[in-house]
């Protein structure tokens, strides 16, 4: 049994980042991983750019049964700071939309910067190790030979199995006393019922929208593109509302969202016999879908009425989606160890000396475009900062 000061479970983002933390500050650390490589979510992310943070950082972008245990974590630990980490490693970089920052380069350039800050650190890394049977006696955790006072549960959730992804996390929290939220996919696809053929043969057509989803007090709107798949419906807008949608809801489409008020009958007016398809600010495979469900065809031959009625339909076109795809194509999950028992500034278990949770384990969800990879470093980093 060799002694250490500190066992990380989980060689992924939070895990990496708080084993180098904690390596920096002098604390003797192991990171315990059956995968054969690290960070394998880091490197197929933002299609293998990696994007690790996005500068539009706050709070209120996350989601959790607590919506302010993420505060302190984020704020001790900010964009700017992992972006002065990624200069000072000479990554080059660039921004694109919404804040999202990505690497020119590979993402694996990111996995390599904080193994590297493992290695200053003198952090061991243990990979293709199972986790096996987890010892807690006399103050000291016991994992795969290794024994510490502190344990760091930083597996993450069960999205992406195909990359070895499981809910070992919540069995570690539940033998330990602590309680999990319900994990459910996020940031997912979302599947339409047979009775939606007609947009599901629209496969392959995107347009921008706002989507809408999310019951009584959690409401979300979020304005981006949509991708009509043959299960569905996808794209940025609908994979940040799916975080917000739960089974039985339906969620809500503006199809022209830059549109303004009464603006079928203006165009009625202006060209009595333009078609409402041509009119319609989407690609024409959609348009004629739209139409064809509206019933409307040339503008002029239809009633002020029915034109107002279709403007209000498709500024809110109701899906009731059946499903999800699932943790298969599910970029992160929501739920996890619930909030109520961790320490919000150090990730440490209240009750349970010794034991912390940071990263995507813990029931903390940001919105798509970095902010999952910043809780992850963030997270880490306050949990190193007490190790």
């Amino acid at each position: 049994m060799r002694d250490m000061d500190v066992i990380v479970l989980g060689a992924g983002g939070a895990g990496l980042m708080c084993a180098a933390s904690a390596g920096r500050r002098g604390r003797r650390v192991v990171v315990i991983d059956h995968a054969d490589e690290p960070g394998k979510k880091i490197l197929i992310s933002g299609g293998g750019r990696c994007n690790f943070t996005n500068t539009g950082t706050v709070p209120e972008r996350y989601l959790s049964a607590n919506p302010h245990f993420a505060r302190s974590a984020l704020g001790r630990y900010t964009p700017d700071d992992f972006i002065a980490l990624v200069d000072r490693h000479g990554i080059a970089w660039h921004e694109k939309t919404w804040g999202q920052l990505f690497c020119d380069g590979p993402a694996r350039a990111i996995v390599a910067m904080l193994l590297d800050e493992c290695a200053a650190g003198g952090v061991t890394i243990r990979l293709s190790t199972a986790i096996g049977e987890i010892g807690h006696a006399d103050g000291a955790y016991t994992v795969a030979g290794y024994r510490a006072p502190a344990l760091v549960i930083a597996t993450g959730g069960p999205s992406i199995p195909k990359l070895g992804a499981t809910g070992i996390a919540y069995d570690i929290a539940r033998r330990f006393g602590l309680k999990v939220v319900e994990p459910r996919p996020a940031l997912v696809p979302l599947k339409l019922p047979g009775g939606e053929a007609l947009f599901r043969d629209l496969a392959g057509v995107a347009t921008p929208v706002v989507a809408r989803a999310g019951g009584k007090g959690r409401q979300a709107a979020f304005a981006e593109a949509a991708l009509f798949t043959h299960r569905g419906l996808s794209g940025p807008a609908i994979l940040q509302a799916s975080s917000y949608w739960r089974h039985g809801e339906d969620i809500g489409i503006d199809f022209a969202p830059d549109a303004p008020a009464g603006w079928l009958l203006a165009a009625k007016r202006a060209r009595p016999r333009a078609t409402l398809a041509a009119t319609l600010p989407v690609p024409t495979r959609l348009a004629d879908a739209l139409g064809a469900r509206l019933g409307v065809t040339v503008l002029g031959d239809a009633t002020d009425r029915a034109l107002a009625a279709a403007e209000r339909r498709l500024a809110d076109w109701r899906f009731l989606p059946d499903g999800t795809e699932g943790y298969a194509k599910a970029e992160v999950t929501v739920g996890g160890i619930a909030t109520d028992a961790l320490s919000s500034k150090t990730m440490a278990a209240q009750r349970v000396p010794g034991l912390y949770a940071i990263g995507e384990a813990v029931d903390v969800t940001g919105w798509l475009g970095g902010y999952n990879f910043q809780w992850a470093w963030a997270s880490g980093w306050a949990a190193a900062q007490a190790l």
